[in-house]
């Protein structure tokens, strides 16, 4: 509830969950926290764990999330099962996916067989998910993410202000960034579907993995969103030709699903996956930084690096976007980009 201490908030959540499971005796215990303002906490109950999602309403409104929920479950996804909500207080009891997160999990021995899984739930997530009813992932919005690096990242981080011309570089390598993003087809996008937010889930379990969280901001948008977030992940890299492997064969399961036509090749498709994943990193060089400095969630630095690489090595790639790659690389230098800027 608005207002609420933390030490208030934290009694109010342990006594609905009592209330609903019907145990006085319940005590919870931290599961997780994201880049939100919401939170998670895990009970035990019956021989059985549940987590407690704790979503302020006036912080981080939980609707969004049930009803996405719902849309994916509905489409045969493996998201958390509701048992019990309060949308007004923002409490809601969910199935407990356990702690596998893709993560660590992943090794040049398993990440084929879990990005099999992960790609044949994005298929799934793609095909039959549907858009009706989604905001949709356009200019201003693509625009709005944008803009977060040069005030987060070069600003706030870099402690750099840019000329006239330096922004006059900025604009037009987004304009090309947001034109081919708007070139694609439309699909349901997760737009954080990457390792942190896919959990393996045991063989015997009701459902497949990955189990897939943190939905609650999806949009239709560019058909290769989903994609660049797996295969380009923020939290971990793999060789490019593995990635381009990867990406190829997921457009002949596109193709063949009728979701992309025969005239969008290899050639075609690899772009249109280089310059979403640029344009998704660019935002979260802004969006890393901005937690650190606004949010004070302190970890997020250490992957600026992998990041900055991405952003580097793929606008290299393109005439249109080396001016973007210089003037990046310029202001950053050999600086040690995981250090805070009072560290530096």
């Amino acid at each position: 509830m608005p207002g609420l201490s933390a030490t208030d908030r934290a009694t109010e959540r342990l006594a609905w969950v009592r209330q609903t499971l019907g145990d006085d005796a319940l005590t919870l215990e931290s599961a997780s926290a994201d880049a939100s303002f919401r939170s998670y906490w895990r009970s035990y109950h019956s021989k059985r764990s549940w987590i407690v999602m704790d979503s302020p309403p006036a912080l981080e409104d939980p609707a969004p999330w049930l009803a996405l929920g719902q849309r994916l479950a509905a489409a045969g996804l493996h998201v958390p099962e509701v048992r019990a909500a309060d949308l007004e207080r923002g409490f809601l009891l969910i199935e407990d996916l356990g702690t596998r997160m893709y993560l660590p999990e992943l090794s040049d021995a398993t990440v084929d067989r879990l990005y099999g899984d992960a790609l044949a739930a994005l298929l799934r997530m793609q095909s039959a998910c549907g858009i009706d009813g989604l905001a949709p992932y356009d200019r201003a919005f693509l625009a709005r993410e944008l803009a977060i690096m040069p005030e987060w990242f070069l600003g706030r981080h870099l402690g750099v202000t840019l000329d006239d011309d330096e922004l006059a570089t900025l604009d037009e390598a987004f304009a090309v960034l947001l034109d081919n993003a708007l070139a694609q087809p439309i699909v349901f996008v997760h737009r954080d579907f990457h390792s942190r937010n896919l959990l393996v889930i045991d063989s015997d379990a009701p459902l497949a993995s990955p189990g897939i969280i943190d939905f609650q901001g999806a949009l239709a948008g560019p058909i290769t969103y989903d994609l660049a977030s797996l295969l380009r992940d923020c939290y971990i890299a793999w060789p490019r030709e593995r990635v381009e492997d990867w990406a190829e064969g997921y457009r002949v399961q596109l193709r063949q699903a009728g979701l992309i036509d025969e005239a969008v090749d290899a050639a075609t498709f690899l772009r249109w996956l280089d310059l979403t994943g640029l344009q998704r990193h660019i935002k979260v060089l802004g969006i890393f930084c901005r937690l650190h400095y606004r949010d004070g969630k302190r970890g997020y630095l250490g992957d600026l690096p992998r990041v900055f690489d991405y952003v580097i090595d793929v606008a290299a790639g393109y005439p249109a976007l080396q001016p973007l790659a210089d003037l990046l690389a310029s202001y950053a230098g050999d600086r040690d980009l995981t250090r805070a800027v009072a560290e530096a």
